[in-house]
Order: C-alpha cells, then structure tokens, then sequence
C-alpha cells in the first residue's frame, strides 16, 4: 500500500494553449502556474506541488475516449475531485464536456489526438510520491517515478515492475483482450492509494 499525502490538482495544458483558448474561468490558478509550473523539454510538464493536505480525495481516471463519453462516464466523473484523461481523447468536444463537468481536469496527448499544444507527458508530485501520467507506457521503468498511469493497450493493468506501480484503467471504448469497457478510481484516505477499476458495462 502507497503512503501518499493529497495536494490540490493543478491543470496540465500547454501556458500558450490555456490563454489562447479563453479558459481561464480559474484566472487564479492558471495565473499560479503560469508563474511556478516547469517546461522540462520533450512535451513534459512539471506541476508544483501544494503543502496543504486534506484527509480524502478521490481521482477519475479514464483513457481511450476515441470521440466517445458515455453518460454513465460522466456522471461518475463529476464525483471526482480531479480528473486524469490518459489520451487519446480525439475530438476536443470531449474535453469540453469534462470540463463542464466541474472537477479540475489533466491530460495527455494520445497517438490518435491531433492536438500539438496538448502535452505528451505529465509530471505530478504528491506529498513526496511522484507519478507521471503519459498515453504509450514507457519500455521501461523510468527513473525518480513512483507511479506510471497511462492508456493505449485498452487493457487494465496494476503491476509493479523494478519498484515502479504501472496502473491502466483500461479504456472507455474499444476493449481489447476480452477486457471489458472500464475507467477507474485513484482514492487516497488518510495517506494511502486504492486503485479501483470500474466496467462501465
């Protein structure tokens, strides 16, 4: 089990991309990290990492939209605190929608998203635990990441290899390998990480 202090979630879009778009409905935080957050080169993204903590926080995590955002998806996701798209969302209309939704949304750019402005990997650090977010998992463990979250196989998966957690919540559409249409749940309580897959079936 993970020990893992919650912090407020940061939205991860390109600086240029957030003023250009007019989404600055959160002027404030986007004013804080266009001041703190880190180009790190190559599509990578580092977010500051806040010191308040509170005692429970529950994260939506979906993958593999590929145009698609089922109702019973949404409604799920609008429970969440923050929500973590793992790529290839496609057709930006998606994106909108969970925006709307309210919880403060990430993402990263998927093999079949046209989007350039949108990052390609996304690095987060909670209360000294540091996960990266990206949509094709690495070949390898990566160095100083303690979880990798990413999409593309349309498969879940919870494996940890080299001490580094590989979570995948499956995928919204397009199942592959006989796994069901799935999303899942990132829950921290009191400091400690529960990944819980949901079929949306």
């Amino acid at each position: 089990m993970l020990e893992l202090l919650w912090s407020p979630p940061w939205r991860a879009r390109p600086l240029a991309s957030l003023f250009a778009s007019g989404r600055t409905r959160r002027g404030e935080e986007v004013a804080r990290l266009h001041r703190y957050a880190k180009y790190c080169g190559q599509g990578i993204w580092e977010l500051p990492q806040e010191s308040m903590a509170s005692p429970t926080a529950k994260i939506f995590v979906l993958a593999d939209t590929h145009n698609r955002l089922p109702e019973k998806v949404s409604a799920m996701a609008a429970e969440a605190d923050e929500i973590w798209h793992l790529g290839d969302v496609c057709a930006e209309r998606i994106l909108d929608e969970l925006r709307a939704l309210g919880p403060p949304v990430t993402l990263v750019r998927g093999n079949c998203d046209s989007q350039m402005e949108w990052p390609l990997v996304v690095d987060l650090e909670r209360g000294g635990l540091k996960f990266r977010l990206q949509h094709i998992p690495p070949e390898r463990p990566p160095e100083n990441i303690d979880v990798v979250l990413h999409g593309h196989t349309h498969v879940p998966r919870n494996e940890r290899l080299r001490g580094v957690l590989f979570l995948n919540p499956g995928c919204v559409t397009r199942p592959n390998q006989g796994a069901a249409a799935s999303v899942a749940w990132l829950e921290l309580h009191g400091g400690k990480l529960n990944w819980r897959p949901v079929g949306i079936r």
